[in-house]
């Protein structure tokens, strides 16, 4: 699979001067963890949820959880057990490309049982999604994982949800943030990316965002993000993937503040209707979410609703502009530091400081590609929505 493969070549020869590059759940960790995108969620209860994900994959969707926890009635559970083993079952049969497949669990049993239970089919599986993850809730769910990992011979990441109250309270923050820590790196090969449950958060001060505003516009919010990226998002090689919150709105709602997306770049391209209809579905919100994830650290996000996808990749390929800039701060040569002026004539690299940031952004250029001098995030946007 790739990015923007549901286009056709013609359209990504078009939009593209580097092309996303193939990957399979086979993969490294570290392009799986870059690649993960817009990861979509769906209830386990669904009954043709073979048939969804498959229509996913047509478009654009590389990374999928199958959710038992929240998403789901409590005396769904079981139904929605067999229903996950009935539904693999028949992916396996078909033959046919799927994402990479997560299943969220409630409690650490339901790993090795539903490892067995899958049988074969557990070849389409990718890993586990670990609610409320802290030290001791964490410990049992990675040696289940571990367990689970031994009797199949599949190789499984987990990717634990950092969402409990003692996350974000102040004083147990620092004690609980030490913990996970010490538990994922114990478990580096199987942690593939740490995901956030904003939601959980506000829900304990009895919070919720308006489509007008990001979670960074809510500080105790921000305040978790920013302290959860200081320690486990370091980019000297001790840190994880971390990815972004999810965007709770797909429909029109009632507006108080004015659209957050500038006319200009839509009228360059004559996509005016475009910008109209994410502005309607309340996707302006999305698109500066976005952008704030990235500049706080985070890679990827959360997704509810199939529309928010495209907005994701498309904002996630790396522009013709950061491509240079990346190549060169990384050129040879230019290992014992220095300044230069970038090859745009609009600001500075410094080799040292900057370093980082370019081999971050060269691995994003791998897995989203990137898009051609002239070529900005409305024409992605377009061109992901022709499907052509």
């Amino acid at each position: 699979m790739r990015h923007f493969g549901h286009l056709s070549p013609a359209v990504r020869e078009r939009v593209f001067h580097q092309e996303p590059c193939e990957f399979s759940a086979a993969s490294s960790a570290r392009v799986l963890a870059a690649a993960l995108g817009a990861t979509l969620y769906s209830p386990a209860t669904r009954p043709k949820l073979a048939d969804d994900i498959l229509k996913q994959v047509g478009r654009g969707v590389v990374s999928m959880v199958l959710c038992l926890e929240d998403s789901i009635d409590d005396a769904d559970v079981p139904a929605a057990e067999e229903n996950l083993v009935r539904q693999f079952t028949d992916l396996h049969s078909r033959g046919r490309e799927v994402p990479l497949l997560f299943i969220r669990v409630r409690e650490p049993g339901q790993i090795p049982d539903l490892a067995e239970r899958l049988g074969d089919s557990v070849r389409m599986l990718t890993g586990f999604v670990l609610p409320k993850f802290t030290e001791e809730r964490g410990v049992p769910f990675l040696e289940a994982l571990v367990a689970a990992e031994a009797a199949t011979g599949q190789r499984l990441f987990a990717m634990p949800v950092l969402e409990s109250p003692e996350l974000l309270h102040l004083e147990t923050r620092g004690q609980t943030l030490s913990g996970i820590c010490h538990t994922v790196e114990k478990y580096r090969d199987r942690v593939l990316a740490l995901r956030l449950g904003v939601t959980d958060f506000c829900s304990a001060y009895g919070l919720r965002r308006s489509p007008d505003m990001t979670a960074y516009d809510v500080q105790l919010i921000a305040a978790v993000i920013a302290d959860v990226v200081n320690v486990l998002g370091r980019a000297d090689g001790t840190g994880f993937t971390v990815t972004g919150p999810v965007w709770e709105y797909f429909r029109l709602q009632e507006r108080m503040f004015k659209p957050q997306l500038r006319r200009s770049p839509f009228m360059e391209v004559r996509a005016e209707e475009l910008r109209t209809n994410l502005i309607e579905h309340d996707l302006d919100g999305l698109l500066r979410e976005i952008e704030l994830d990235r500049a706080n650290g985070l890679t990827g996000k959360t997704c509810i609703h199939p529309s928010h996808v495209l907005p994701v990749h498309a904002l996630s390929v790396v522009s013709h502009e950061e491509f240079s800039d990346a190549q060169d701060i990384l050129s040879p040569g230019r290992n014992g530091g220095g300044v230069m002026r970038s090859a745009y004539t609009n600001k500075m690299n410094e080799v040292k400081p900057h370093r980082a940031w370019a081999e971050r952004t060269l691995l994003r250029a791998e897995v989203f590609g990137v898009a051609r001098e002239e070529i900005g995030f409305v024409e992605l946007l377009t061109a992901g929505l022709s499907g052509e």
